[in-house]
């Protein structure tokens, strides 16, 4: 559990200030689960300054509790918690400060989301909480009050975890439970799991990954790996001390995650996945009579493909639904093989698509359609899809045919405006397998709304 929190102080020499405001977000990785918000008084004059920053006076802080009464609420809401905040130095040290005024020794772990913003947002030419905001495309009320910045610093959390693929700081976060001597029991581990779509993160006594995997029902899914009988089920109910998970709410989304993050950290269940698991691929060639083929072969990387499919099945379904839709020959789609040729089919069965009844330049235009609707080569789009809550939604970023990497967002805003587009997308590799794992799920997908642009 995170504890998200803000301070705003009177000003004045080191060590002297008094908090004049405090909010708190308890945060459990996904959602806001608590909050605690409220005026403080310092029993000292506020900096005249400061008065004009966050507009909070004297007079406002009056009948204001002071600190030694909303002392016992602060160690509740981060009492076990990971303590957050931006330029978390020096909201630690003004409340260490304060408790030490009442005899009281306050220590807690801390992640300052500077320092992260700095590791995981690079490109960032200020880090400081305004500029990312704006430039992350983040809503943000009551600027310099406790309240708007603690919410914002939330929001930018949340962007901060989607951006460390290598998952470092939940790490950190387990092996501080693993301190504690917390060993959860499978069925508590799977009792607290969502059953919703997203991927998922098994990790050892050590936080160190040993499986990644999605799914569109989490809770069942982990279920399924603690209740199975495969030798590497039982591995992982040998080795799991707890789990963690990312909604995505976008099918899509969770399998460019998997995929990605599979590479990036190589869990040593997931040996298998490593690979690609787009082994057949469909190529386009002209024969003597100057006809496009389809061909659907064994995938080959020095040939150019319009797209994959992970099984033979697949490969042959998905040329039915082709042929039909486009009016293609199934000769020369290579699902009739017989010497008993197309040319001894009607024009009725063969859906006028019979090479002895067409000129290669029209059968060849109505192939090359479906290879362009295929094909994102120097195409410049938006695949628009669930989010992980009602109010958002989840884009993938496609620019000049290069898959770009995904964000989520809940203002329109952020999607039309490509800056703030692109400092939010989670950076991902354009490889084979995430051209193909979106090209599948647009063939696939009811529910994806593409935008070009």
């Amino acid at each position: 559990m995170y504890a998200i929190l803000d301070i705003e102080t009177t000003g004045g020499q080191f060590n002297e200030e008094g908090i004049t405001e405090i909010a708190i977000y308890k945060f459990d990785g996904h959602e806001v689960v608590d909050q605690f918000i409220s005026l403080v008084n310092p029993e000292i004059p506020i900096q005249p300054f400061v008065v004009k920053l966050t507009g909070i006076n004297n007079a406002m802080l009056r009948s204001a509790p002071k600190f030694f009464e909303v002392a016992k609420r602060i160690i509740e809401m981060t009492n076990d918690c990971v303590i957050v905040a931006h330029n978390a130095s020096f909201d630690y040290r003004i409340l260490r400060t304060e408790f030490r005024r009442l005899g009281y020794d306050f220590e807690a772990r801390t992640l300052c989301t500077v320092e992260l913003s700095k590791k995981l947002l690079p490109e960032q030419p200020s880090h400081s909480l305004g500029k990312l905001v704006r430039a992350l495309g983040i809503p943000m009320a009551d600027r310099h009050r406790a309240s708007g910045d603690a919410l914002a610093t939330v929001k930018l959390f949340k962007i901060l975890l989607e951006k460390d693929l290598e998952k470092e700081i939940v790490k950190d976060f387990i092996k501080l439970e693993i301190e504690k001597g917390i060993a959860p029991k499978l069925l508590d581990i799977v009792s607290s799991l969502p059953a919703k779509t997203g991927t998922y993160y098994i990790h050892n006594e050590k936080g160190n990954l040993i499986y990644i995997g999605k799914s569109r029902n989490i809770k069942k899914r982990i279920n399924q790996h603690f209740t199975g009988t495969s030798a590497k089920c039982k591995k992982i109910q040998a080795e799991v001390f707890t789990v963690t998970y990312d909604e995505t709410g976008s099918e899509l989304i969770a399998l460019l995650k998997e995929s990605e993050e599979i590479k990036v950290n190589k869990p040593i269940h997931n040996r298998a996945q490593r690979k690609s698991i787009f082994q057949l691929a469909l190529y386009a060639e002209k024969d003597e009579k100057g006809y496009l083929n389809l061909k659907l072969q064994k995938a080959d990387g020095r040939k150019k493909e319009i797209t994959s499919f992970t099984s033979l099945q697949e490969g042959k379904n998905a040329l039915f639904r082709i042929t039909s839709h486009y009016n293609l020959c199934q000769k020369l789609t290579g699902l009739y093989v017989s010497k008993t040729n197309c040319f001894q089919y009607t024009i009725k069965e063969c859906d006028g698509a019979c090479i002895g009844n067409i000129s290669p330049e029209e059968y060849n235009a109505r192939v090359q359609e479906f290879i362009d609707k295929n094909s994102f080569e120097n195409q410049n789009m938006v695949l628009i899809d669930r989010g992980r809550t009602i109010n958002e939604r989840s884009a993938v970023l496609i620019e000049n045919g290069i898959y770009k990497g995904y964000a989520f967002y809940d203002l329109n805003y952020q999607i039309n405006n490509i800056e703030i587009l692109r400092n939010i997308i989670i950076p991902m590799q354009n490889n084979r397998d995430t051209r193909n794992i979106i090209q599948s799920h647009v063939r696939k997908s009811k529910t994806l709304k593409i935008i070009k642009f």
